[in-house]
């Protein structure tokens, strides 16, 4: 009876134990569990020459989608909800540009990108800064009427990834009113010479005394007219 009562409590003993240890363990386990799945997994890295390299060719694209009239250049690159604002201030649609580009509203005998730059802001936002030289640049408006729109113009281009292609989701340009050099800043005015002293004014010459006038020459004294002769004879006494 003894020996089957320290039987029992042994295995009592040894159920205690192990459950003892069963409890610790459970909750390492899950705690390690836990921190686990806390951890954040790093963003990957940009690719920033891929994004850059895209990025130049959409922008560098353009004077071949305005020759050809590839509306549908446009529309696999503009979001549908861009943000667009043209060198008059205004607004335009993706629906628009596209509109504009198949019926050739917008020309140009040269379209040139210069000085662009390519901001990688992680891998799936970037914006393209650079200049614009437009020349031969003719753009039909609403009411039919076509402007010049030659010139230099500097833009500033928006970029998100969606669906893994690149989207032009924001875009504004704006007419460089003196291009090609910084504007020259405005000499300071010579200051104004102090104004000489007026001279003296010379000395007005005595004038000439006049000379007295010469006395008038006293009249000569008029000669005497000379006894007539009488004109009635002496009469003579008869003797």
């Amino acid at each position: 009876m003894k020996r089957y009562l320290s039987v029992v409590i042994l295995s009592v003993a040894i159920a205690v134990f192990a459950s003892s240890q069963f409890g610790c363990a459970n909750p390492q386990n899950s705690n390690t569990g836990s921190t686990g799945a806390n951890m954040a997994t790093p963003e990957p890295t940009p690719d920033k020459a891929a994004i850059e390299k895209e990025l130049l060719r959409i922008e560098n694209d353009f004077a071949r989608v305005l020759k050809e009239r590839d509306g549908e250049a446009i529309r696999r690159v503009e979001a549908d909800d861009i943000v667009e604002i043209i060198p008059d201030g205004s607004t335009t649609t993706k629906e628009q540009d596209i509109a504009d580009i198949k019926a050739g509203n917008i020309s140009a005998e040269s379209w040139e990108v210069f000085d662009a730059k390519v901001t990688v802001l992680d891998a799936d936002a970037a914006f393209v800064t650079g200049r614009t030289v437009v020349k031969g640049g003719k753009a039909k408006g609403p009411d039919g009427r076509t402007m010049d729109i030659s010139g230099e113009y500097r833009f500033l281009d928006t970029f998100a990834r969606r669906d893994g292609q690149w989207k032009l989701v924001a875009t504004a340009i704006l007419k460089i009113q003196s291009p090609g050099a910084s504007p020259t800043p405005k000499a300071s005015p010579t200051p104004k010479a102090s104004p000489s002293p007026g001279a003296s004014p010379a000395m007005k010459a005595t004038p000439a005394a006049k000379p007295t006038p010469a006395a008038k020459s006293t009249p000569a004294a008029k000669t005497s007219p000379a006894m007539k002769p009488m004109s009635t004879p002496m009469k003579m006494k008869t003797p």
